[in-house]
C-alpha cells in the first residue's frame, strides 16, 4: 500500500464519526501489543492553549537532550504533522506499512479516524524508543482515545465553552470531562481557569490523590513578562517564539511542568527552548505572520475565548491602513459570539468554507451575519484572494482566522501556488 492509498483509507474512517468511549481504542491497542505501555508520556487537555503548551514542553525536553515524541491534532497542512519525534514528522513509509497491517482489523471493527491515528502514534513512539511523548487530547479528555496512557503527569490548560453538545452545557461539566485525564497519585498541572472550573477539577484531583500544581500559585505576571517561582527555582520569561502575551502564560505552564516532573531548571535550556519552539516542533497557526509586507496572519482561534486572546494581540497592529478578515468555522462553534467580538476590529469581513461535513457553509455564516447585523461578503477561493493580496503589496493587513481545518486547507493551496 502506498502513502496516498493509506491516507485515503485513513480519511475514509471519518464516516464512522466520533465514538466517545475507550472500548474501541483499548481493543485496537491490544491488537497492536499495547504500545501505550512502552513509553513515558505527559498528557495535555484544555479548551485553548493545549497545542502551544504541548509544543513548549516538547521543545524544553528536546533542548534538555531527550528524544521526544509529540502527538497533536488536527494537522495544519500534512497529516504527518500530527506525529513527530524531535520535530521530524512520521515517515510516509511507516504510515503506509501501518495501514497495510491494519487492513483486516479496520474492515472487521470499524475504528474511527482518531482512534487509528492515536494507535499509529503510540505504536510509532514505542517502536522508535522515545524518552517521553507529549500527548495532546483530541476532544474532551475522559472518553478521548488518548486517555489510554498512564502518564507521568496530566496538564489542563484552560476551560471554556466548547463542544457543549458533547461535553456539557456548563463550565463545571466541561471541566469534569477534561479532568478525566487525571490519574491516581499522578501530578496535575492546572493553568489559569475560571474559578468554577478550577474548583471542579481540584475536587476530582483530590479524590484521585493527585498532586496538584496550580499555575497561579507559582506565577507572577507583568505586562511583558511571566515569572515562575518554586522553591529555589526561578524563571522569568520575557518572550517566546510564539507571538502574543498569552503565550507567556502557556510557556510558564510548560516550564512549571518541566521543572517539577523532569527537574529541568537550567535557564539557558529553557530560554532556548521557548525561543526555538517553532524550529523544534514545527508549530504553526497561532498568530502566525505568514507574510510581512503586506502583513498576512493566520490564527486558528476556534472559539470565543480564542478570539478574545487573538484580538488582545491584534489590537497592537498599528501600521495597517485597513484590516481585513477572512473567517471560516465549524458548525458546532458559537459563530455568532465570535463574529460579534471581531466585527469592531475589521474594516472588511469575508466568509469562506471548505468541503467538509462539519464546516459551516458560506450561506450559514452569511445568515448569522445578517441576524446580528455584521456586514460580510463571500470569498469562494480564499487562497486566490490571499495570493492577489500579497501580489498587490498593499499597506493593509489580512487575517485568516477560524477553524484549523479551514486554515490548513487554505495554507496548503497557498504553498502549492506561491514561491515566497
Amino acid at each position: 500500500m502506498k502513502i496516498d492509498e493509506a491516507l485515503e483509507k485513513l480519511y475514509s474512517l471519518h464516516k464512522f464519526g466520533v465514538k466517545l468511549g475507550l472500548d474501541n481504542i483499548i481493543r485496537l491497542l491490544h491488537n497492536l501489543g499495547n504500545p501505550e505501555k512502552n513509553f513515558r508520556a505527559i498528557h495535555i487537555a484544555g479548551s485553548n492553549g493545549k497545542g502551544s503548551v504541548a509544543s513548549f514542553l516538547a521543545s524544553i525536553l528536546m533542548e534538555s537532550g531527550k528524544k521526544v515524541g509529540l502527538y497533536t491534532s488536527p494537522h495544519f497542512v500534512r497529516f504527518n504533522e500530527r506525529v513527530k519525534i524531535n520535530g521530524k514528522e512520521i515517515e510516509d513509509e511507516y504510515i503506509a506499512k501501518f495501514m497495510t497491517g491494519l487492513d483486516d482489523y479496520v474492515q472487521g471493527f470499524n475504528p474511527t479516524f482518531f482512534e487509528v491515528t492515536t494507535a499509529l502514534a503510540f505504536k510509532y513512539f514505542a517502536e522508535k524508543g522515545v524518552d517521553v511523548a507529549v500527548i495532546e487530547t483530541g476532544l474532551g479528555g475522559r472518553l478521548d482515545a488518548t486517555n489510554t496512557i498512564n502518564p507521568l503527569a496530566s496538564v489542563i490548560t484552560t476551560i471554556s465553552y466548547e463542544h457543549t453538545n458533547i461535553l456539557g452545557e456548563s463550565l463545571e461539566l466541561i471541566a469534569k470531562e477534561k479532568a478525566g485525564i487525571i490519574k491516581e497519585n499522578t501530578p496535575l498541572f492546572l493553568g489559569l481557569l475560571p474559578q468554577e472550573a478550577e474548583n471542579e477539577i481540584v475536587k476530582i484531583a483530590k479524590e484521585k490523590k493527585a498532586g496538584i500544581f496550580l499555575l497561579k500559585n507559582f506565577l507572577t505576571k507583568g505586562k511583558n513578562f511571566a515569572k515562575i517561582e518554586k522553591g529555589d527555582f526561578t524563571c522569568t520569561i520575557y518572550r517566546t517564539g510564539l507571538r502574543g502575551s498569552y503565550q507567556l502564560i502557556n510557556s510558564a505552564l510548560a516550564v512549571l511542568t518541566a521543572n517539577v516532573v523532569f527537574n529541568i531548571s537550567d535557564y539557558k535550556i529553557i530560554s532556548n527552548a521557548l525561543l526555538n519552539v517553532v524550529r523544534n516542533t514545527g508549530f504553526q497557526g497561532r498568530y502566525e505572520v505568514y507574510f510581512t509586507k503586506p502583513k498576512v496572519i493566520f490564527d486558528a482561534a476556534h472559539n470565543a475565548e480564542g478570539v478574545e486572546v487573538f484580538l488582545s494581540e491584534f489590537e497592537k497592529e498599528k501600521d495597517c491602513e485597513k484590516k481585513i478578515l477572512i473567517f471560516g468555522a465549524m458548525k458546532d462553534k458559537n459563530i455568532e459570539v465570535m463574529l460579534k467580538k471581531m466585527s469592531g476590529y475589521f474594516d472588511k469581513i469575508y466568509l469562506t468554507t471548505i468541503e467538509y461535513e462539519r464546516a459551516a457553509s458560506i450561506e450559514e455564516l452569511q445568515e448569522i451575519c445578517d441576524i446580528i447585523g455584521v456586514k460580510a461578503s463571500a470569498v469562494e477561493n480564499a487562497s486566490d484572494f490571499i495570493e492577489k493580496f500579497i501580489r498587490n503589496n498593499s499597506k493593509d493587513c489580512l487575517v485568516i482566522l477560524g477553524s484549523i481545518y479551514i486554515l490548513g486547507n487554505i495554507k496548503g493551496k497557498l504553498l502549492a501556488k506561491l514561491d515566497i
